[in-house]
């Protein structure tokens, strides 16, 4: 029995023997097999890809999203930048790499160093030497890119504004993020060289333009050239923005202010849409993109014109005589005048032991509501506002939307300067005087406006007294048109008008422009009748210009010209706000812009009205 029980464990122990061999031989096959096919079969294939050849990823810029005006026309676009760069790792021996790309370029061995020691420890990365270098320098590298080993050329979109200076405050421009920038949430897909908004448009939109990147496997050689490619994810391109700015309208409001410093701003009074927002002087927005030097830089802050300022926005002014309108509001509303109520001008008033000169020196004689508006005597509105005092005054003026924002959705909008007895105790620690009440009511003294702060004023006289928010934008689109917003008219207030009031208000606009003794009767327009009101601001404050030369100071000392303007009179379609800085007279030179814009909207079929209202315009001009 022990004996069988022997042979049995003899024979387990063999089976598994036997079976732990025959497993490791099998073992042995399949690896012998693999390596054979590895070194034999696939050997020249995979040596290749070991020793010359490696894999890499490489990102894809998106495209900006594009810029279009109200109609579809194409104000900003990309274009293709070739940037030159180094990778490290593949431009051995470094030294003569970059001495025959110094050599090649014309770059300065120097600066080359100097950009490779800012970069230290990039040795995989491209360290870009010169951004968009042209074509010929392109088929120069490309022509002697064997002498280069890791230098390479990436292609990316960069931005192109097919208008030179034309818009350049509302689109504005781009600059590189910078280091805090890239810490931030808020650009948590930038990366080091991106480029972002910076101001307008392209600032307060950026996260629509911006898109998504995308990116490349590509087999690189050991010169860092490609060999392929071997899979690609599309980058996504950024949201299309359509402006609310009609580019005519545009072009021929920055063609007006030509050599002139100042701005013109058009809207839709219905709607409060934006049709032309110009600011003079104007800058190239492409230098931002392709690099500007210090001198340029330079000249462009120390212009005293200020062409980096929207002065439609930004730029605050006394409002002068457009302020009237508010003053004659007030007025009525608070009962101190009706539309029998009249006032002698002799060419002055006497108030606290000074005489109040009108800009008419032989004065206006007995003057209502409606002529004093027309022919923007001083004196009826000196005595109004003294009726009225200052806290009514501001009051109103409030209410009619100034010392506050316009809620545009703009950077860096200025509020202006609505003065209060309070305020004025509080600034300088004076109490405010009778006489400076006057030269209020007449839009002077401490009163301070915007451009487009008038231009939602006159608008919502235009359109019976809704204040609308101002729009820039119409509509942002994906790249295949889908839409993504579209913006609608948002109502921020009313004007605190009667409609007996508005009545009056308006047909002392009117006459403004279409009665003889009007401020702006040389600046109708035959067959469209508007209304509008002249306004010559004084400038205050000689000390900011004694560093000046006496020419210059000849210059700045002069009154800024204003004119606000709607059009047609009944059923109005634009509304304008010209300021033309030390342009001494806004019948003279601000008038005269307001009427070609309103021409040049309205010959392009914008401005037909009703039978109705038609009718109205006749009797009208009946009387």
């Amino acid at each position: 029995m022990s004996s069988y029980l022997k042979t049995a464990d003899s024979d387990w122990y063999n089976q598994r023997l036997y079976i732990a061999f025959f497993s490791i031989m099998a073992a042995f096959a399949v690896l012998f097999v693999r390596l054979f096919y590895l070194q034999v079969i696939a050997g020249n294939e995979f040596r290749r890809l070991s020793e010359n050849n490696c894999i890499r990823l490489q990102a894809i810029d998106p495209q900006r999203g594009l810029i279009f005006d109200r109609n579809g026309t194409l104000l900003v676009d990309n274009r293709p930048s070739f940037d030159l760069g180094i990778i490290l790792n593949d431009a051995k021996p470094v030294e003569n790499t970059i001495k025959n790309l110094s050599h090649y370029t014309s770059i300065p061995l120097e600066e080359i160093k100097r950009k490779l020691a800012d970069k230290k420890g990039a040795y995989y990365k491209p360290v870009i030497l010169k951004q968009d270098i042209g074509r010929d320098l392109l088929a120069l590298i490309e022509a002697h890119k064997f002498d280069l080993p890791g230098v390479v050329v990436n292609v990316k979109p960069v931005r192109h504004y097919l208008y030179s200076h034309s818009g350049a405050h509302l689109a504005g421009y781009l600059g590189e993020i910078n280091a805090d920038e890239l810490k931030s949430s808020k650009y948590t897909e930038c990366r080091s060289g991106d480029f972002i908004g910076r101001f307008g448009v392209e600032k307060e939109y950026d996260s629509f333009f911006r898109g998504s990147r995308g990116g490349r496997q590509v087999e690189v050689n050991a010169t860092g050239q490609v060999v392929r490619i071997l899979k690609t994810v599309n980058s996504i391109p950024g949201h299309n923005i359509y402006l609310t700015i009609d580019h005519l309208l545009q072009e021929k409001a920055e063609k007006l202010l030509a050599g002139r410093a100042g701005a013109v701003v058009a809207m839709i009074p219905s709607s409060g849409e934006i049709l032309a927002m110009a600011s003079s002087p104007s800058f190239d927005q492409n230098s931002f993109v392709t690099g500007m030097s210090h001198k340029e830089w330079d000249s462009l802050i120390t212009n005293p014109f200020r062409p980096m300022e929207n002065k439609a926005i930004q730029g605050e002014y006394p409002p002068a005589s457009t302020y009237k309108i508010i003053t004659a509001i007030a007025g009525l509303e608070e009962g101190v005048i009706d539309d029998n109520t009249t006032f002698f001008c002799p060419g002055y008033y006497r108030y606290g032991g000074r005489a109040y000169r009108c800009w008419k020196k032989a004065g206006h004689g007995s003057a209502d509501v409606v002529k004093a508006l027309a022919e923007s005597c001083d004196v009826f509105f000196y005595q109004v506002g003294q009726k009225l005092g200052i806290a009514r005054l501001a009051w109103y003026a409030k209410a009619c939307g100034l010392g506050s924002s316009t809620s545009i959705h703009l950077d860096h909008e200025s509020v202006g300067l609505v003065p209060t007895a309070n305020w004025k105790k509080l600034r300088t620690g004076v109490t405010w005087q009778g006489g400076e009440t006057l030269s209020v009511a007449i839009g002077q003294g401490y009163n301070l406006a915007t451009p487009l702060q008038m231009l939602v004023l006159i608008s919502a006289i235009a359109n019976g007294g809704t204040r609308y928010k101002p729009l820039i934008v119409k509509t942002i689109r994906k790249a295949d048109d889908e839409i993504v917003m579209k913006s609608m008219p948002v109502i921020v207030g009313r004007l605190p008008v009667s409609s007996k009031t508005m009545e009056l208000v308006k047909k002392g606009l009117w006459e403004v422009v279409n009665d003889r003794k009007g401020t702006a009767w040389k600046s109708r327009l035959d067959g469209i009748e508007f209304c509008g009101k002249t306004g010559t601001a004084q400038v205050v404050g000689r000390e900011k210009v004694d560093s000046l030369s006496e020419e210059e100071k000849t210059l700045f000392l002069k009154p800024h010209a204003w004119f606000v303007a709607y059009a047609p009179s009944v059923d109005p379609k634009i509304a304008v706000s010209v300021i033309i800085e030390h342009g001494e007279h806004g019948s003279s030179v601000a008038a005269p812009i307001a009427r070609e814009i309103i021409r040049t909207y309205c010959d392009s079929g914008n401005c037909e009205i009703t039978d109705a209202a038609e009718q109205n315009n006749n009797k009208k001009s009946e009387l």
